[in-house]
């Protein structure tokens, strides 16, 4: 029987954590009243603000500040751990609306400690508010070494269109010819597009989108180094590890092996949480 959805609006506790097993879905557009933690411990989660977009592999976690209207969409089963923290808890909250950074062990076993305490916990419990309020003590200092690993979002529909045909053929030898006629523009008007409207070039898009892709690839079981620089429109080993290294500080077979253990980890300790 599937779990009932919980109300986390309604939930009367300053802090909880909501632990869920998604399947492939995409989210509608939402936002809530507390700030919010987003973990996955086993999947990858694509996450959505206005203007920008993230990738949330495993040893990854995102802070949304309240009020912050996002959506969420996974293609694989995902376990995701999402913590609720009443405003009022972080004194001093991250800046901006969303911050994604690399998640030490500290706080990802803090996090997964908090299912702990559900949405169902009582209003009042020392323990509970005391281990909150210590997460909601170090945010700030995990969220300061934010990771630029993100795509913008486009405002117009022409641009959106030259976004998502290029998502569509990363493994593919496109041009930025296609997606100007994609997006129904001239190769001028959509440069200039991008430069105004995500701040970046159509070039840039196309590689950083590559990257989040094979990160995504990577994170999955029985994951390849050469299958996946191939299926993100590579065509050498030697020039994909060479990307892959510039853009996360790190070989593709490291950052796998590494995404492995802490999925690994992950699991262990959710094992032995529900034996408490």
């Amino acid at each position: 029987m599937p779990k009932p959805l919980v109300d986390v609006d309604a939930v009367e506790a300053p802090a909880f954590c909501l632990a869920d097993e998604l399947l492939p879905f995409t989210s509608a557009w939402h936002s809530h009243r507390k700030h919010q933690l987003l973990y996955s411990s086993q999947g990858v989660i694509h996450l959505e603000v206005e203007r920008e977009q993230w990738l949330l592999p495993p040893q990854r976690a995102a802070w949304l500040r309240s009020g912050t209207r996002h959506r969420i969409r996974v293609s694989q089963p995902v376990s995701l751990r999402t913590v609720y923290l009443e405003p009022k808890l972080v004194r001093v909250p991250p800046e901006g609306e969303c911050r994604v950074f690399a998640i030490e062990p500290l706080a990802r076993e803090m996090l997964l400690y908090s299912t702990r305490w559900g949405p169902e916990r009582p209003p009042r419990d020392a323990l509970a508010d005391g281990f909150f309020g210590t997460l909601a003590l170090l945010l700030s200092e995990w969220a300061s070494g934010a990771q630029e690993w993100r795509l913008p979002r486009a405002r117009t529909p022409e641009l959106e269109r030259a976004m998502a045909f290029t998502l569509k053929h990363l493994g593919e030898p496109i041009s930025f010819e296609d997606s100007a006629r994609a997006a129904r523009l001239s190769g001028r008007t959509l440069s200039r597009r991008f430069e105004e409207e995500a701040q970046t070039t159509w070039r840039r898009f196309l590689h950083d989108a590559r990257m989040l892709r094979a990160m995504e690839l990577l994170a999955e079981e029985g994951a390849r180094v050469t299958q996946t620089a191939y299926a993100v429109g590579f065509e050498s080993l030697a020039s994909f590890t060479h990307a892959f290294h510039a853009f996360t500080g790190e070989r593709p077979r490291d950052f796998r092996q590494r995404v492995a253990r802490g999925s690994e980890s992950s699991l262990r300790a959710a094992a032995s949480s529900s034996i408490r």
